[in-house]
Parts: structure tokens; sequence; C-alpha cells
């Protein structure tokens, strides 16, 4: 198995036992309705379906408990702020559930948070099925897994909107096949924000592992395990440019890829925006063993002035250049 440089220091495994350290006050606070899948934690109601959960909901602001279980359920949310929550991290699981033919939590309020959920199966006829479908509003994801399935997290575009996302765990997603255009482990798009925290992403099936259009990027403290990735391309796309910083990664690329010239791609569509004062720092980058292959750690189509600091790459392995 390949022993990764620097994982140590990186606390981003989706570990059960780490997650399950907020398992008993949750679980506590779904016990008046212990027997109902989904219960809301400020009225404490019970109900069998998610969507109906979602609708008490509505324009407001609520947390949604979810019990442990594997279910193929799907909601739309169509106002308001709400949390969806495991009440025991790592065991509420969405499997194959598929909302308006696009993924099993489809995102059109203010805002969602989730939290502790493992999304996965997801597939679709368009090959775009996903975990989530963010189409406006703020999201943040915790702590959540998505995996074996075409995309984790789609959106559409919402300049006034942010994505965090932070301990968690993307695995086995993306694909380029069928004549579709290609789906990646996480596809964002012209969004204000996405910042990516101490999460993993590890065999790809295809595409890139994330795509992002959004106008500022965060990405640190992350894992990028592409050894056992198939068909795969970037692991770090930003197609029509950004600011923000990319920085104290690890990035390891497999054999099997479908383009292997880049890890990281600035402005490969067209630039819509400013790169200027991007930051790509602090960065551990190699090809897997055995690879006799030369490629690029960082590369920029957008002209712009970036800031490449020090970053430790692997033999062949060519700093930067323009295109």
């Amino acid at each position: 198995m390949l022993s990764i440089p620097s994982m140590n220091h990186l606390p981003i495994l989706f570990a059960l036992g780490l997650l399950g350290t907020a398992a008993p006050a949750l679980a506590q606070t779904a016990s008046p309705q212990a027997s109902a899948p989904y219960s809301v934690a400020e009225s404490g109601r019970g109900y069998s379906a998610l969507q109906d959960a979602v609708d008490a909901i509505g324009d407001g602001s609520g947390t949604i408990l979810i019990a442990p279980g594997v279910r193929r359920d799907c909601a739309v949310q169509q106002g308001g702020r709400i949390t969806y929550r495991a009440a025991t991290p790592g065991r509420a699981v969405f499997d194959g559930g598929i909302c308006e033919g696009k993924a099993a939590l489809v995102l059109r309020g203010q805002g969602a948070t989730v939290d502790g959920v493992i999304f996965q199966n997801l597939a679709v006829p368009d090959g775009n099925g996903a975990g989530i479908r963010l189409e406006r509003g703020n999201l943040t994801v915790n702590n959540s897994y998505f995996r074996d399935s075409e995309e984790g997290i789609l959106t559409a575009d919402d300049p006034s909107g942010a994505i965090r996302i932070d301990k968690s765990t993307f695995s086995n997603l993306g694909r380029c096949d069928r004549g579709l255009s290609c789906a990646h482990s996480i596809y964002i798009g012209d969004y204000g924000s996405l910042s990516v925290t101490r999460s993993r992403f590890q065999r790809g099936s295809g595409g890139h592992y994330v795509k992002s259009r959004a106008r500022r990027i965060t990405v640190s403290d992350s894992s990028f395990d592409d050894t056992r990735g198939r068909a795969t391309n970037y692991m770090i796309d930003l197609p029509n440019g950004a600011t923000g910083v990319i920085e104290g990664n690890v990035f390891v690329q497999g054999r099997d890829k479908e383009n292997y010239s880049a890890f990281i791609a600035v402005a490969a569509e067209g630039k819509q925006h400013p790169s200027t004062g991007l930051v790509v720092r602090n960065n551990d980058a190699r090809v897997g063993p055995g690879i006799d292959r030369s490629t690029t750690f960082l590369a920029d189509w957008s002209g712009d002035k970036l800031q490449l600091g020090a970053n430790r790459l692997g033999p062949k392995l060519k700093p930067f250049e323009t295109r």
C-alpha cells in the first residue's frame, strides 16, 4: 500500500471514532421520536419521509435529525435554512434515492448544512447523479462521505453564495463515458467561493477531483490519492480562473489517467475571473511509485501573476508551466 507523505498531520479520513464524539447528545435530542427515521429537533415531531420533514420547516430554519439506517430516500428543499444531521454520525446512509432526476438532496433554499451523512450509489440517465445538487444558497458540509456515485456534489451558479466542505471524503466518483459530458467528484458552478479543508479524495472513476468555477477558492490540509484512480484528469481544475489559496495538501498522481499533463490547472477553459495573487504553497506532490512519467504541478492559461511558493515535488514533476 502506498505511504503518502505528510499524512500524519491531516485529520481527514472520515474516522467514525472521531465523529462519534457528538453522537450521545444528538441521540438524546432525537429520543422523543426514536421510532421515526427523521425528526425536526425544534418541534420534536417525527416523520417517515425526508420530504415531509423538509416541508415542515418550509421557509423557516430548523434541524432534521436522521436516524441510523440505509434508506432510498431523497428530498427537495425549496426555501429556508435547514441542517441535515445524522443522529449517529456515519450511520445515516442515503443509498440510490434520487429526486427530480438529480440527487439525494436537491437544495434551492437560502442555505443548508449537511453533517455526518453518507451518500452512495447515485446514478441518473444524464450521468450526473449526485449526493447533493445545489441550485441556490449557501452550503456547509461537515464529516460526510460521498462514494460510488457519478458525482459527489454538483452545483448551479450563485455568485453570491458560499460553499464550505470540511472533514469529508470523496471516493470512487466521476465518469467520462457514454458520450456524455464528464462528471467529477466535486463540480462547483459560478459561485462566490468554495472552501475545502481537511478532506480526502481518492479512487476517482473519471473527470477531475475538484472542478470549480467559483471566483475564490481555498483547498487546504487535504489529500488527493489517485493511485487507484481510473481515467481521471486534474486533481484541481479552476477552468475559469480564481483567486485564493491552495496549501498544505498532499497529491499523488496514479497510472490510469485520461489526462496526466498537470496536477492543478488554472483557466484552461477561458479566463472569466482574475487569478492574480492565487497562492499555491506548502503542498507535497508526486507521481505514484513505479510510474516513469514527466508532468507539471501547476499549469496556467490565465497569464495572471500567480504566487507559487515552496512546494515539495517528486522527480520529473515540473513546478510551473504557462500554456
